[in-house]
């Protein structure tokens, strides 16, 4: 049998919500919506490359989306002595269809694990890249900006796959 992605229900939230608790949901549904454009697709389809004037896939994107998590809260927030998942850019290619799974499963686990994390900070505290302060609020909202960006990538790709649209 072969695996595809699961089924995923994306939260909903209220747009009144405290600032930290604004920021989290709107990562977490972010990821969910990701993993929704993933949904249903087996290792082959989320490795292909339907749009072909791009290398950037739904397989590569979920890599490169793991990394970044860890990146960000693990290493950079945390101070965490964790390997990354890729070295130079490798999460975008090449890509073998067969670790689709486990992939999948790093990214899921990946962001369960710097939620742990990111408790743990307040929204003005700090961190330092490359002699540039940056607060945990700014993070957040990176995050975002990076999880909407390649669910605009997702988007389409996933279209091109399938003809499958939605937000």
């Amino acid at each position: 049998m072969t695996w595809t992605a699961p089924p995923i229900v994306r939260d909903g939230f209220p747009l009144d919500l405290p600032e930290r608790e604004a920021l989290e949901a709107f990562v977490r549904y972010h990821r969910q919506t990701f993993l929704w454009k993933c949904q249903g697709l087996d290792g082959q389809q989320l490795a292909s490359r339907p749009i072909p004037t791009t290398g950037i896939t739904l397989l590569g994107i979920l890599r490169h989306m793991a990394e970044v998590e860890r990146f960000w809260w693990r290493h950079m927030v945390a101070s965490e002595d964790v390997p990354s998942l890729h070295e130079d850019d490798a999460e975008w290619g090449p890509l073998d269809p067969a670790s689709a799974q486990g992939d999948y499963e790093q990214l899921v686990h990946e962001c369960q694990t710097v939620d742990l994390v990111a408790v743990r900070y307040g929204l003005d505290d700090t961190f330092t890249l490359r002699d540039e302060v940056w607060s945990i609020r700014t993070l957040y909202l990176h995050l975002i900006e990076e999880w909407a960006r390649h669910n605009g990538h997702a988007d389409l790709i996933r279209e091109a796959i399938d003809g499958a649209t939605g937000e």
